[in-house]
C-alpha cells in the first residue's frame, strides 16, 4: 500500500512539473470518452441505454479530435481554446442528428476558464456558453426540447462552471494563507534581527560606561599614587586603596553586563540589581575620592521606572566621568535630578575650563559624531544620547555661557521601551544632599 501510494505521489508530482503532457493525457482520455459515448443509443428513455446499436459519423470523430485536440492549449489559451470547442460542439448539434458528445471537451474547457479568471468572467462566459449549447440542442436536436439530454447540457456547463469558480476561490485562499505564512515568517526574521542589534548597541552602552568610568578613576588614581609614592606614601596608599576599590567595582558591573550573554544551561548569572539612582552616592564618592568636588541635590520623588531610573544613572556616571577628565584642575561639578510632572530632569553642571578642544562640540545639541572627543572611543555624548532617545526623551550637552559644561537630559517617567520594573532595581530618587 506504501509502494502504491508512493508511486502515486511520484507521478503526480511529475504531472505537476510537466503540464503540457497532463493536458496531451487530458486530451487523449476525453477524445475516448467520447468516442466510447458515441457508440451508445439512449432509447426513448423509458429503459437503459444500449451500447453498441449505432455508430459515429465520420464528420463526428473528426469533430471530436479536433475538440480533443484544441484541450492541449487549454492553460495557455483558455479562452480561444473554449470559444474552439464551443463552436465545435455547435455544429455538432446543428448538423448530426443524433449528435455525438463533442460537448465533453466544451465542459472541461469551461472548467479551465473558470479556474482561471474571476468570477464576473466565469458568470459571464458560463452563461453564455450554457445558453448557446442548450439553445442548439433544443432547436435542431430530434428530440423534443424537454428531453434529459438537452437538459443534461445545461447541467453539465453549469457544472463545469461552478466546479471551476470553486478550484479557483481554494486556490487563491491557499496562496493568501501562503503568502501571509511567508510574510509573517520574514517578519519574525527581521524582528529577531532588530533585537538582536538593538541588545547589541545596549549592551555596547552599558560596556563603555562601566569601563570609561572605572579606567578614568583608575588612570587618575594611580597617577597621583605615582607623584607622592615616594614623598608622601600614606597619600599613595589612600590612592592605591582607592584603585582597588574602582577596579573591584568594574570588575563587579562587568560581571553583571557578561551575565546577560550567557546561555540557558550556564553558570547561574550573578542577581545583583543594575544600578540607579539609590546608589548615586556611591558614585558620587568615588568621584570625590577621585579629586572632583560634587554637589547633588536629588529631590525625595517616587521610584522611577527601571529603564529610566538606569538611564539617568549612566547620564550622571558619563557626565561627571568628563568632567574628571577634560575639565582641568580645580573644577567643581553639580548634580540634579528633579522630577516635573511626567518627567525627571537630569542636569550635570561643572565650572571648568580645560584646554582648548577638551569639550565636545561647541553648541548645546552637538550630535554624534561632532567633535565627540570626550572618551578615547568618542562614544560618550552618543552613548548618553542614545538612551535617553531610545526612552522618549531629549538630551542636550554643551558650553554654558560663562565658562564650564552642562549636561541636561529630560526623560519621560513612563517609558516607551516597555520595560516591566526589574524586581530589585532601585528606582527611587530618595537621595538626598
Amino acid at each position: 500500500m506504501t509502494t502504491l501510494s508512493s508511486g502515486f505521489a511520484r507521478a503526480r508530482r511529475w504531472l505537476r512539473e510537466h503540464p503540457l503532457a497532463f493536458d496531451a493525457t487530458l486530451a487523449f482520455c476525453t477524445l475516448v470518452a467520447m468516442i466510447c459515448s458515441s457508440f451508445t443509443d439512449p432509447g426513448d428513455g423509458h429503459g437503459p441505454p444500449a451500447f453498441g446499436t449505432r455508430t459515429p459519423e465520420l464528420f463526428s470523430v473528426l469533430l471530436m479530435t479536433l475538440t480533443a485536440a484544441a484541450l492541449v492549449l487549454r492553460r495557455r489559451r483558455p479562452m480561444q481554446v473554449l470559444a474552439v470547442t464551443a463552436a465545435l460542439a455547435a455544429v455538432e448539434y446543428v448538423l448530426m442528428d443524433p449528435p455525438a458528445p463533442v460537448v465533453m471537451s466544451t465542459v472541461i474547457a469551461l472548467y479551465t476558464v473558470a479556474s482561471r479568471t474571476d468570477r464576473p468572467t466565469t458568470w459571464r462566459v458560463g452563461l453564455l456558453t450554457m445558453g448557446g449549447l442548450t439553445a442548439a440542442a433544443m432547436v435542431f436536436g430530434s428530440t423534443p426540447w424537454y428531453s434529459q439530454e438537452n437538459f443534461g447540457v445545461f447541467a453539465w456547463t453549469g457544472l463545469a462552471s461552478a466546479a471551476g469558480d470553486a478550484v479557483r476561490s481554494r486556490r487563491a485562499f491557499v496562496d493568501a494563507i501562503r503568502e501571509r505564512a511567508e510574510r509573517a515568517e520574514r517578519t519574525r526574521e527581521e524582528e529577531a534581527r532588530r533585537r538582536v542589534a538593538e541588545e547589541r548597541l545596549r549592551i555596547a552602552r552599558d560596556l563603555h560606561d562601566v569601563v570609561a568610568h572605572h579606567i578614568a578613576l583608575v588612570n587618575v588614581q594611580a597617577g597621583v599614587a605615582a607623584h607622592v609614592m615616594d614623598k608622601r606614601p600614606d597619600q599613595a596608599k589612600e590612592a592605591l586603596a582607592h584603585v582597588r576599590d574602582a577596579s573591584r567595582s568594574a570588575l563587579n558591573e562587568l560581571r553583571v553586563t557578561v551575565g546577560l550573554l550567557r546561555q540557558q544551561g550556564d553558570p547561574e548569572a550573578p542577581t545583583e540589581p543594575a544600578p540607579g539612582l539609590a546608589v548615586l552616592g556611591e558614585l558620587v564618592t568615588t568621584f570625590r575620592n577621585a579629586g572632583l568636588p560634587v554637589e547633588v541635590a536629588c529631590a525625595d520623588r517616587d521610584r522611577l521606572p527601571a529603564a529610566v531610573d538606569l538611564a539617568a544613572y549612566r547620564v550622571i556616571q558619563e557626565a561627571l566621568t568628563n568632567v574628571r577628565k577634560h575639565a582641568g584642575v580645580g573644577a567643581k561639578a553639580e548634580v540634579s535630578v528633579v522630577r516635573v510632572g511626567t518627567t525627571a530632569e537630569v542636569t550635570v553642571l561643572d565650572n571648568g575650563r580645560g584646554s582648548a578642544g577638551r569639550r565636545p562640540g561647541t553648541g548645546p545639541a552637538d550630535g554624534p559624531g561632532e567633535g565627540d572627543g570626550l572618551d578615547s572611543g568618542g562614544h560618550g555624548l552618543v552613548g548618553m544620547r542614545e538612551r535617553v532617545t531610545a526612552l522618549g526623551g531629549v538630551l542636550t550637552a554643551g558650553p554654558r555661557y560663562g565658562g564650564g559644561f552642562r549636561v541636561h537630559a529630560i526623560l519621560p517617567v513612563e517609558a516607551r521601551t516597555g520595560e516591566p520594573e526589574r524586581p530589585g532595581t532601585a528606582g527611587g530618587t530618595g537621595l538626598r544632599r
